[in-house]
């Protein structure tokens, strides 16, 4: 008898995987405001940027906080085509009326490249560029919490109780690292086992490649 994989144990929302839902204050996206005041940053455990509670027009909603953003100021959701080109953006749509996709973490930002009637051209933070419409919506500014990164962890059990409450699971042990009780991978006695496995294989075989077209390297 072999044992539950990680993605077994996890599905089946026991304590130790189970998603610290109330660090999260609830699904944070643009509504129907465009235009609010800001009446308070809070603390979001469960994500790695603040947040901020803004009032549009009698209606609170919780909005992803920017770098030097302050209780008082106001607060704008603008559409792509109405942004000035080589402006930071963030909490990026992806199709319009998504709520926001792109850039939402600490200190992330995008650029605008260029902006069309119907077409506009961002950099993203992996310096790739991607043509959305110009009517998604973007907030102009970058996301608090920029030196996140900054401070060491030092040591693993930091980096633990940071991963748990933001529901990750921590450490992350490679299959062949494993023992064969544990993993398809595991153990020295299976040299040469390839990865490609069924989609219609059982789920305590379904690790690896699945249902792959290919393998190997491409040719150049």
């Amino acid at each position: 008898m072999g044992k539950n994989l990680i993605q077994q144990r996890r599905g089946k929302g026991t304590p130790v995987y189970r998603s610290p839902g109330h660090r999260f204050l609830g699904a944070v996206k643009y509504k129907e405001g465009v235009k609010g005041v800001i009446i308070d940053i809070v603390d979001a455990p469960g994500r790695t940027a603040p947040l901020a509670s803004v009032d549009f027009s009698g209606t609170k909603d919780y909005v992803i906080a920017s770098k030097g953003m302050e209780v008082g100021n106001q607060f704008y959701v603008r559409k792509v085509k109405d942004v000035p080109e080589g402006s930071k953006i963030y909490n990026i749509e992806l199709m319009p009326g998504d709520g926001g996709k792109l850039c939402r973490t600490s200190g992330s930002f995008a650029i605008l490249v260029s902006a069309g009637e119907k077409k506009s051209t961002i950099l993203l933070p992996s310096k790739k560029k991607k043509v959305i419409s110009s009517d998604c919506r973007v907030s102009i500014g970058s996301v608090a919490g920029s030196g996140r990164k900054e401070k060491p962890f030092m040591k693993a059990g930091r980096n633990f109780y940071a991963k748990r409450s933001l529901g990750k699971l921590y450490p992350r042990v490679s299959g062949v690292s494993m023992n064969p009780v544990d993993h398809p991978f595991g153990g020295s006695a299976k040299p040469g086992k390839h990865k490609t496995v069924s989609r219609h294989a059982p789920p305590g075989r379904k690790v690896g490649s699945i249902a792959a077209k290919r393998m190997g390297k491409k040719k150049r």
